[in-house]
């Protein structure tokens, strides 16, 4: 097994006396899918905060790519290689697709990104990752389209894109086919099965066909705490999994 690019401990997040995670641990490799399900209230999104550096953990140790990165916050996080997209989308709707990437690429070196004397014109190198990553996204056409005139799908490709313009080395989608039609579906699941080619993709989704198809490990959490880890077969077949959260569902009855 080789030194994971993630590697979280014990992770503990409480609020007052409330605890949203109670130890857990997430090993992630590099330039796999490695998702988390599990039912709402689990504590999915709230991991994603606290390896985010979204919110500060209350114990636990969290090392990213060699680095101890627990006390870190979020923007240096990304500058370290670490991008996410959220539940909801969050774009610059005054914007254009291009506009709305050119930010992003910027965020990664903050004393250039509000350089309000100059012209918003992107670099040589931002245009090159911009025109790559429209490809990738299959929004090539949309670039001077304002974002809030693309659809629901292309919106959530383009968040993705969003987050993938800060040239991450690891990527976290919470749950990135949230209200899409089967086209769009079919289409995120080909761009995150391909992302694993050149990063690492930690992933919250509730559709499990995508979930089973395209990770390469899986962590099922329950009340904050991590219930089982494997790859899909054994997951699926894991009986404490069929009993808490999926059933039917990844079964192929009613």
């Amino acid at each position: 097994m080789t030194t994971p690019i993630l590697n979280a401990k014990n992770i503990v997040k409480r609020y007052g006396k409330f605890q949203a995670l109670s130890g857990v641990d997430l090993c992630v490799q590099a330039k796999t899918v490695h998702s988390v399900i599990g039912p709402n209230g689990a504590g999915k999104t709230t991991l994603f905060h606290t390896l985010t550096g979204t919110v500060p953990i209350t114990a636990g140790s969290i090392v990213f790519n060699g680095l101890d990165v627990c006390h870190m916050p979020d923007h240096k996080r990304v500058q370290l290689g670490m991008a996410r997209s959220f539940q909801v989308t969050s774009l610059f709707p005054s914007l254009t697709v291009g506009e709305n990437l050119r930010l992003a690429a910027q965020g990664i070196q903050p004393r250039h990104a509000l350089r309000f004397w100059a012209l918003p014109r992107p670099q040589a190198s931002q245009l090159e990752i911009i025109e790559s990553i429209l490809a990738r996204l299959g929004l090539t056409h949309c670039i001077d389209k304002l974002s809030s005139e693309l659809s629901h799908g292309q919106q959530r490709r383009l968040e993705v894109g969003m987050a993938l313009a800060a040239k991450p080395k690891i990527i976290f989608l919470d749950e990135p086919t949230s209200g899409m039609g089967i086209d769009d579906i079919d289409a995120m699941k080909a761009i995150i099965h391909g992302l694993r080619q050149d990063l690492t993709v930690v992933l919250i989704e509730h559709n499990m066909g995508i979930v089973m198809d395209i990770s390469d490990t899986i962590t099922v959490m329950q009340l904050g705490t991590v219930l089982v880890e494997g790859p899909p077969a054994a997951v699926k077949a894991d009986a404490r999994v069929k009993q808490a959260y999926l059933g039917n569902m990844i079964t192929g009855g009613a």
